[in-house]
């Protein structure tokens, strides 16, 4: 197929290594040093959005926020500028869900097909294209977009209509999020009540706290290694979404809450960069700093 994709960021580059490995011909837009290894194996560097929007039967997206895909989209020189009847909008940022429902009746008005897919398994998921993939859109859309989700991912599931997949990845960060910070009070607490935190957290891999955060970002709290991985700027802006989705829905979610401020904190002390797991510093902090 001929592929644009837009957001060649961490998670971006390998998800369009792998198309291109698959024998796809990708437009890529924003080619800079970092990804310029995809044009030497075969992908071709488009000068705008429009461009690559013009050269490609489906466009990918993979941008940091709301309006990031928005100005891709719809700002001058943009996607919607290059569009044509029948090409597909695959947007798999994680943005928000109201949103994407408005960029969706936008791109269908041109008559093109729209599907929210964003995915969650970080820079080791997007790497080993073991990534899980929610998706909202039209089920025809979804049949057509497969063969190329099952190239990037593992778990790809048609959750709903267009925003089902935005609303599915919010809950996912949600968990994510509440069960980081429930690793670092765990460890945090092992340390300052003088036990080895890494056996601590060797002892409790064997029993049901197990998880996937627990054994992953558990080691790089107990090595203090924090180079992202997944930033949590980047996972601030998710949980945001989630405490504003609640709002409007009347909804309480006080942990996702106290969650999103300690993340706050964490961005206010200079942690912003770090990987989501270094989080533990900032209840190290509160409880007076490192010992």
């Amino acid at each position: 197929m001929n592929i644009g994709f837009i957001g060649l960021g961490v998670m971006g580059r390998p998800m369009a290594e792998h198309l291109i490995d698959a024998g796809h011909t990708l437009h890529l837009s924003r080619v800079k040093e970092t990804s310029q290894h995809l044009v030497t194996k075969g992908g071709k560097a488009a000068h705008s959005a429009k461009a690559v929007a013009e050269a490609s039967d489906i466009i990918i997206l993979m941008l940091p926020d709301t309006p990031d895909v928005e100005a891709v989209l719809f700002g001058e020189g943009g996607v919607a500028s290059g569009l044509s009847s029948g090409k597909l909008v695959i947007d798999m940022s994680s943005i928000s869900p109201v949103a994407t429902k408005s960029f969706a009746k936008r791109i269908e008005a041109l008559g093109c097909d729209y599907l929210d897919a964003p995915v969650s398994g970080g820079e080791v998921g997007a790497k080993a294209a073991s990534l899980t993939i929610m998706i909202g859109g039209k089920e025809e859309a979804f049949e057509r977009a497969r063969p190329l989700f099952e190239k990037m991912g593992k778990n790809i599931t048609l959750v709903g209509g267009v925003g089902d997949g935005q609303t599915a990845k919010v809950a996912n960060q949600i968990i994510v999020g509440l069960t980081i910070e429930a690793v670092s009070e765990a460890l945090l607490f092992a340390k300052r009540a003088g036990a080895d935190p890494a056996k601590v957290r060797a002892a409790l891999m064997g029993g049901f706290a197990a998880s996937r955060i627990l054994e992953v970002h558990g080691e790089r709290m107990v090595k203090e290694t924090f180079d992202p991985g997944f930033r949590i700027r980047l996972h601030r802006k998710d949980m945001t979404l989630a405490v504003d989705a609640a709002r409007a829905l009347d909804l309480s979610l006080p942990n996702t809450a106290t969650t999103q401020q300690l993340m706050n904190a964490a961005i206010a002390n200079g942690d912003g960069e770090r990987d989501h797991s270094a989080l533990i510093r900032t209840l190290e902090l509160l409880a007076g700093g490192p010992r």
